[in-house]
């Protein structure tokens, strides 16, 4: 018997739900317990019904259900390969895919894993959402449930699968995704700056001494992390490990609201290392309170057990032991829970009750401001930001998997990983591996670095040579610069489910080298990086890295140099440099001042304009729960720039100032627009081909390991030979591969 509801199709054991024309539940249930609550994955069902053909009774099929972009085949009975696929109509009904239950999606483009503990290198990823195949799966079966305030196991065993049906249409898939599970919400301002982070025995002089060295060096900080040495370590042995622990440890911080307050005056955010697993034992300080809380009595020196399924705990938990540290100061939490899923089949997973706990705390009290930094518990993760990768390894091969382990995490919907930039443990003093990972870390969703307590591994730029340091400095303080680039993209996620971080298929799906080139990824809307993951070539002293150049015009965000797409080629750089490319006509946000207390909106702004092809770019802030979006919408036939100012709150500073860099070879730009009188040229950057051509072939040439009257014949030869065909001839023949595609690169850009 089949009964229909709308969007719903039951019957004795199963139930489909058409919840749009690309997506739809499947459940079988002997026992005709269908799932109706939400649950630890799924957070919304409530869809615009679609419009849809029901089949019954026919070709022997029980039912089929059609739309415009799948078509349902189901014998009945228990779902299985035989009794149960999909066709779904690839391209608008030009290409099918089948897909038959219990298939392997052999083409699935992947999605994140829990933790990056112990890699060096390359680690397995769990299923994403998206798939070349253009049909993916997900499988709610074992999702616990997770209806407003009750997080409980399944009662019922039940096969749960949603059917996504989009083609090669990523992003549309990836914001219905967020519609069944809810969508990221906004990250602080202050997340978006630099991190300093170290699992390291300060003292509360020394480590304000470090924040003043960075002050010094005008190297900008947002948030200071104290790892698990903050508090007591030093515990009787009964009491089991120093891991766990909520007492300040006085030896090292004597003072800790008044060091708090000076990293808050200095506009610092702090957040404390926890490992919760231990409990609350006789050692802490708040033993007493908590203990009579949950109903021990405190002179039996009874360990209270960590346990989130008793709600008198859990009230001890929050209230009396991290609410009283946020008064003294401490502003987020870093939930560092090692210990594994549940402890058995019929517990829910601990961190996954951790990561709801802290966050909606804070969400609660704090508003926009609501923050942790905790560990990856599976689909739905992406509701409590951030996530924090784990001990990676460091080493080359790390950093190698990283842009490709973050990029691809977007595939499940996990936009905000936080890594230990630079790795967290062994490896060996190595200035240019430090450098760029430093690099990758300013173009990744959390710019955090951090490192064991080995005495050795500080990440501070000036442990290593002047050079080095000086290009770490510069690059710390472009983080910075790119705070409101990062907001407007950190606004864009939340609201319309676009990540900061985008693999190149979301872009170019039908483009064979997006798949094929798996480091490169989109930051934001106007920017393409192509990050240097292995170490420079002996010869040309250069990091070079291979890339894939989409169709289009493409400018070096630092350089200047334009390429045009699309095309496969080898991009060199040398440390001081890194390969970010600006689509044509693109817009990119800075604030050059780089020391600014990075919560409060920049007085003045630098919108440097890649001239090109047509383009409009919103950019938002937010400040609050208000927003002001100001539009550049560029004309490259008109060469006119037009800005529009929405900001019904009044949150833009009055005196905004917005200075225009052209960064083209270009006429003038004309400038109209309610922000017109505010809006002031600097020296725009016009870009001569040839010339920087010659420059950049000389500074390159210095620094290669030839001979001199080698690099001198080369460098002739560039200089006096007109045909490009020609110089590239030449250069291959008298020339090591190697400099001869580094020059031809240069040589080929603009």
């Amino acid at each position: 018997m089949n009964t229909t509801n709308d969007n719903q199709i039951v019957g004795s054991d199963y139930r489909f739900t058409i919840l749009s024309d690309r997506l739809i539940r499947m459940e079988y249930q002997v026992d005709v317990h269908f799932e109706d609550r939400l649950t630890q994955t799924v957070q919304n069902r409530d869809f615009k019904c679609p419009d849809y053909t029901m089949i019954y009774d026919e070709q022997g099929f029980l039912i089929q259900i059609e739309t415009d972009f799948f078509h349902l085949y189901y014998r009945g009975g228990e779902f299985n390969g035989e009794t149960l696929f999909i066709d779904s109509k690839y391209n608008y009904g030009t290409h099918y895919n089948r897909w038959h239950y219990g298939d392997v999606d052999e083409k699935n483009l992947l999605g994140t894993a829990r933790t990056l503990d112990k890699a060096d290198g390359e680690i397995p990823l769990e299923m994403g959402v998206l798939s070349k195949s253009g049909f993916s799966i997900l499988d709610d079966s074992k999702s616990m449930i997770q209806d407003h305030s009750t997080i409980v196991n399944r009662e019922n065993t039940e096969i749960d699968l949603y059917g996504f049906a989009f083609g090669h249409r990523y992003l549309d898939a990836l914001k219905t995704y967020y519609q069944l599970t809810g969508f990221p919400p906004i990250i602080p301002r202050f997340a978006l700056g630099n991190w300093w982070s170290r699992f390291y025995p300060y003292t509360q002089d020394s480590y304000l001494q470090l924040m003043a060295r960075f002050e010094q060096a005008r190297i900008p900080l947002s948030i200071s992390v104290l790892d698990m040495n903050w508090h007591t370590t030093d515990i009787p042995k009964e009491y089991g490990s120093g891991w766990t622990g909520y007492t300040w440890n006085k030896k090292y911080f004597n003072d800790p609201e008044k060091m708090l307050a000076e990293l808050h005056r200095q506009g610092k955010r702090v957040t404390l290392n926890v490992h919760p697993a231990a409990g609350i034992r006789p050692s802490e300080a708040v033993y007493p309170e908590v203990a009579k809380a949950v109903g021990i009595d405190p002179r039996s020196k009874q360990p209270v057990i960590f346990d989130l399924n008793n709600p008198k705990f859990v009230k001890a938990y929050m209230e009396t032991i991290h609410h009283a540290l946020e008064k003294q100061g401490v502003d987020f939490w870093w939930v560092d829970w090692q210990q594994g899923s549940a402890r058995s089949q019929h517990q829910v997973d601990p961190l996954w009750l951790l990561n709801v706990l802290h966050y909606n705390d804070q969400k609660a009290r704090k508003g926009n401001d609501a923050l942790t930094l905790s560990r990856y518990a599976g689909p739905g993760s992406h509701r409590y930001p951030i996530g924090f990768s784990g001990d990676s390894i460091a080493s080359w091969q790390t950093l190698q998997f990283q842009p490709y382990f973050t990029a691809t995490a977007s595939n499940i919907g996990y936009t905000w990983w936080s890594h230990d930039i630079g790795g967290h443990m062994h490896g060996k003093y190595d200035p240019e591996l430090a450098l760029r990972w430093l690099q990758f870390g300013v173009f990744s969703p959390i710019m955090r670095l951090h490192s064991s307590d080995n005495q050795f591994m500080g990440k501070e730029p000036w442990n290593y040579d002047s050079e080095t340091e000086q290009i770490m400095t510069n690059f710390m303080q472009l983080r910075h610069k790119l705070v409101p680039y990062i907001e407007n993209a950190n606004i864009e996620t939340h609201e319309q489910g676009i990540p900061l971080m985008q693999p190149l298929y979301y872009q170019y799906p039908e483009d064979k080298p997006a798949y094929q080139y798996q480091n490169e990824y989109f930051f934001g809307s106007q920017l393409l990086v192509i990050p240097i993951t292995t170490p420079k070539d002996s010869v040309i002293q250069e990091g070079r890295v291979d890339g894939y150049i989409p169709a289009g015009q493409w400018t070096d965000l630092l350089t200047h140099q334009t390429y045009v797409g699309p095309d496969e080629l080898t991009l060199n750089r040398p440390d001081s440099e890194y390969p970010v490319l600006v689509k044509s006509g693109g817009v990119v946000v800075l604030n050059e001042d780089y020391m600014e207390n990075i919560n409060q909106l920049p007085v003045a702004l630098t919108v440097q304009l890649f001239a090109g092809d047509d383009n409009q770019y919103s950019f938002k802030e937010q400040l609050g729960d208000n927003q002001a979006t100001t539009t550049f919408r560029w004309s490259s036939v008109k060469r006119q720039l037009t800005i529009e100012i929405n900001d019904p709150a009044g949150i833009i500073p009055p005196n905004r100032q917005l200075d225009l860099v052209e960064i083209t070879s270009g006429q003038t730009v004309v400038v109209s627009g309610v922000q017109e009188t505010n809006t002031t040229f600097v020296t725009p950057i016009q870009v001569d081909g040839e010339q920087l051509s010659s420059q950049l072939i000389y500074q390159k040439l210095v620094k290669c390991r030839l001979d001199f009257d080698l690099k001198q014949k080369i460098y002739q030869v560039v200089q006096n030979t007109t045909n490009l065909n020609q110089v590239i001839l030449t250069l291959q023949s008298m020339a090591p591969q190697v400099v001869s595609e580094m020059l031809s690169e240069v040589l080929l850009s603009k």
